[in-house]
């Protein structure tokens, strides 16, 4: 017999499904969380009021790196740990990161949907010239595990210059890898041919990129959202787009997710979104499935987990 309850309402790897069940009933039954000891969670938002009727609650278990949908602050209130899997997914996002910019840039998207209505009437139209990624500058916006990584990606397989702002890392820590800090975010979107978001959703970065941030960037050059829609003003992205003040943007992450085509952005033909996929790789889910189930048995075990927010 099981000695814990999880809840757990998606879909996860099998392997660490399977794992789950060894040590714990698993429900995805609201009604029972006055008897679980943990939860598992990837979308789904888990409130202050799902803290305080989980009265065994012991831990929450975030599938991912992003944990702003759990109220964190009852969390800590309760005395229950919160764990995530902060480096199951670095890769995965990095390539699609690499993948968006490649895709704007060089109208691929745009071309598919053109083709498809017959509106390409020559081999190489003008109207589709895109721009190389080698020799140009990518702007980091975050320096975490994500960020790191693509720079790497960036860097010995574009040939591109790296500049990053990210108040929490110094100088010496990005000359170490070599990179280029900047000390204001105005100076990255001035510098930079392509700016990459990697932040955590928080009241300091809930539209960090407004509209004076994108006054800032040049007519050519590309932003690339893969962390936290609400980092972005959406509306005012819209307006530079559709007034043609930047070349092409592209986002897995939005303010209501998953997009749909009541978003202004998705009529653009300078922009490219995704649903959310940047974790969606057979690797990366079953990185983040086995981590996560590992973490949370470890608490419930009464052991150190390695990955602790609270």
């Amino acid at each position: 017999m099981p000695k814990y309850k999880v809840y757990l309402n998606e879909h996860i790897d099998e392997d660490a499904l399977n794992t789950l069940q060894k040590y714990a009933t698993v429900t995805n039954n609201l009604d029972e969380l006055k008897d679980i000891d943990a939860m598992i969670i990837r979308a789904e938002k888990v409130s202050r009021s799902m803290i305080e009727e989980s009265k065994k609650l012991k831990v929450i278990g975030k599938h991912g790196i992003g944990y702003d949908s759990i109220d964190i602050g009852a969390a800590k209130e309760h005395d229950v740990k919160v764990v995530y899997t902060p480096e199951a997914n670095v890769q995965s996002v990095s390539e699609l990161i690499i993948a968006l910019m490649t895709n704007v840039v060089r109208n691929i998207s745009l071309s598919f949907e053109k083709g498809k209505k017959g509106e390409n009437k020559s081999i190489a139209p003008k109207e589709l010239m895109g721009y190389q990624l080698n020799n140009k500058t990518l702007g980091l916006i975050g320096a975490g595990k994500i960020g790191l990584n693509t720079s790497k990606i960036a860097k010995h397989g574009f040939d591109m210059k790296i500049v990053v702002y990210d108040p929490f890392v110094t100088e010496q820590q990005c000359s170490q890898v070599g990179i280029e800090k900047v000390d204001r975010l105005e100076d990255l979107m001035m510098i930079a041919d392509f700016v990459s978001v990697s932040v955590p959703l928080t009241k300091d970065t809930k539209h960090l990129i407004n509209e004076r941030a994108l006054r800032f960037m040049k007519p050519h050059a590309v932003l690339i959202n893969t962390s936290r829609g609400g980092v972005i003003d959406e509306k005012a992205l819209y307006t530079f787009l559709a007034e043609k003040k930047l070349f092409a943007a592209a986002s897995d992450v939005f303010e209501h997710e998953p997009p749909t085509s009541k978003n202004p952005l998705l009529s653009l033909d300078n922009f490219v979104a995704t649903p959310h996929i940047g974790a969606n790789t057979a690797e990366a889910m079953k990185l983040m499935g086995s981590t996560v189930v590992k973490e949370v048995i470890t608490v419930l075990e009464g052991k150190t987990p390695n990955y602790r927010v609270v």
